[in-house]
């Protein structure tokens, strides 16, 4: 039976979704090993989602410490894994970490403050500028924004100093 386009595309996202699982399975025995040498504890749960792998560290006393002051030891770990993937599959990676449910908690505070900011943004007129924010940080908040008729937002600054502005438009 002839393959159709339609069999090519379900055979690319298959494989794409392979390699993210594979992405996802050399950051989590990464993260074990690391685990291991500090002797903590934690459950490692891998996923794919929205084109990226998601690996989650949960249920150990001693992870706080892995997410550091605003996130500072969880972003950092991001890139020592996904460096760690990069060297093993020989891809870039966009995997994302989570540790003890923070990046989640983080997000649902971020969409929060993003509506809220640009609700008040539409009802005042005057632009806002949030505090300087990870990307992470600021597409959380873009997203949030982008819910919102009548406001827009946009990044400004340099790293680490990036803020979202949030104004009134399209």
């Amino acid at each position: 039976m002839p393959k159709t386009a339609q069999d090519g595309a379900t055979s690319a996202t298959t494989s794409g979704e392979d390699q993210l699982v594979r992405e996802g399975d050399i950051a989590g025995d990464y993260l074990e090993r690391l685990l291991d040498v500090l002797d903590y504890d934690g459950d490692i749960d891998l996923d794919v989602e929205a084109g990226r792998a998601i690996v989650s560290i949960d249920g150990g006393e001693d992870l706080e410490k892995l997410v550091g002051d605003r996130g500072a030891v969880l972003e950092a770990l991001q890139e020592l894994t996904r460096l760690a993937v990069q060297q093993a599959s020989g891809n870039r990676s966009r995997l994302m970490l989570d540790i003890a449910g923070w990046r989640q908690a983080r997000r649902d505070e971020l969409t929060e403050l993003g509506s809220r900011t640009a609700k008040d943004v539409l009802e005042s007129g005057e632009s806002v500028r949030l505090r300087p924010m990870t990307p992470f940080e600021r597409k959380v908040v873009h997203d949030a924004v982008a819910g919102v008729k009548g406001v827009s937002s946009e990044s400004e600054g340099e790293e680490p100093r990036r803020q979202v502005i949030v104004f009134r438009g399209a």
